[in-house]
């Protein structure tokens, strides 16, 4: 089992896994749209996580983790209780950057906009604003944002949005 990360599962995937590298989905883009009560904010104010928006000619680079096999049904439940705040599971094909584009199935989370948390699209000043002013039991929304964009460089990754955002959250 593959299990393909564009968020904080990039640089923190806090799952068993024999294989990691980076790699990217076709017909997607990053968009800071979806809200955090439980991580990077609170139910009360919460925070702005990335999830992912259907567009055509658009690539998302992200990390993906060979599961083993045995861990599978374990990692599966770990990550549905992780994603529990608006995402859903869904199978995408993720092409492998390090086997020569290398196409695999893989398993991504995705939060939609019939969720309840769902923000929807913003200015990224105002999303900026509300990354600056949001913390929750995950620390701080400017630190995902920033190891985000952190761990998108490191594998040489392009991310408008994101890139442009951290150099807004400083």
């Amino acid at each position: 089992m593959w299990v393909f990360g564009y968020g904080s599962l990039v640089w923190r995937p806090s799952i068993p896994f024999l294989e990691r590298q980076p790699a990217y989905i076709e017909g997607w883009c990053r968009r800071f749209w979806q809200g955090s009560p439980d991580h990077r904010g609170l139910p009360e104010a919460p925070g702005r996580v990335a999830t992912l928006v259907e567009e055509s000619g658009q690539s998302c680079w992200g990390m993906a983790y060979r599961v083993p096999s045995a861990e599978s049904a374990a990692v599966m439940e770990a990550l549905d209780h992780r994603e529990k705040g608006g995402y859903e599971r869904r199978r995408v094909r993720v092409f492998l950057a390090e086997k020569a584009e290398t196409e695999v199935c893989g398993l991504v989370y995705i939060a939609r906009p019939n969720n309840p948390h769902y923000l929807g699209p913003a200015s990224l000043e105002e999303i900026a604003a509300q990354v600056l002013r949001s913390e929750g039991p995950s620390g701080h929304n400017r630190e995902y944002v920033r190891r985000l964009a952190s761990a998108l460089r490191e594998m040489q990754a392009t991310d408008d949005h994101v890139f442009a955002l951290a150099r807004l959250v400083g």
